[in-house]
């Protein structure tokens, strides 16, 4: 999928994704709770969809969040965040960054994530077993979990089991950087 934007292989994999599940539009709409417009619009690669809503259409169809993205993986790989095109949560108080998307015969994929101060980003619970391991590299972030609230800082780690609904905020004037390695039980793809 060389030479494709992110939102055109995105729109590519979640279409190729549905028909090997033999589901409709209207089908894969009340699995994943996004309207069929949406996406359609997404499979055209007419809309750059949110994280919300990758989240969410990954759930439906039990994938990775990165399932959406094709490549072909080395046995090494050299990555540099500032190369790839992040995923930007509405109003770009939050960007994702994919930096190793989930492979074949591995359970976890890593990203890098910013918050913008002010961000506050809910992320709908996960399939059950999955877990998520953040590590903040700058600024800090307050991490609600279920009923609890964390603070997490620069040097600082929080792994948490993720299938209850989750807050990221950011209430400091700084932005808050961090690395994100979310681990799926078996089998996922």
């Amino acid at each position: 999928m060389e030479n494709q934007s992110l939102t055109q292989q995105i729109g590519q994999k979640l279409k190729k994704l549905r028909l090997e599940n033999r589901l409709s539009l209207d089908q894969l709409s009340e699995r994943c709770s996004v309207s069929k417009p949406m996406l359609a619009q997404i499979e055209r690669g007419a809309s750059n969809p949110t994280v919300n809503t990758l989240w969410k259409i990954a759930n439906g169809l039990g994938v990775s969040f990165t399932a959406f993205i094709d490549e072909e993986q080395p046995v090494i790989k050299k990555v540099n965040r500032f190369e790839i095109e992040p995923l930007i949560e509405e109003g770009g108080s939050m960007k994702v960054v994919p930096l190793f998307p989930m492979e074949p015969g591995k359970s976890f994929e890593t990203f890098y994530i910013e918050l913008a101060p002010g961000c506050n980003y809910l992320s709908n619970p996960h399939p059950e077993g999955v877990e998520e391991y953040v590590f903040i590299e700058e600024g800090s972030m307050s991490l609600e979990v279920d009923t609890q609230t964390f603070i997490i800082s620069h040097g600082e780690s929080l792994r948490f089991t993720a299938n209850y609904p989750h807050y990221y905020r950011n209430t400091s004037d700084q932005p808050c950087k961090a690395t994100m390695i979310i681990h799926y039980p078996s089998p996922f793809r």
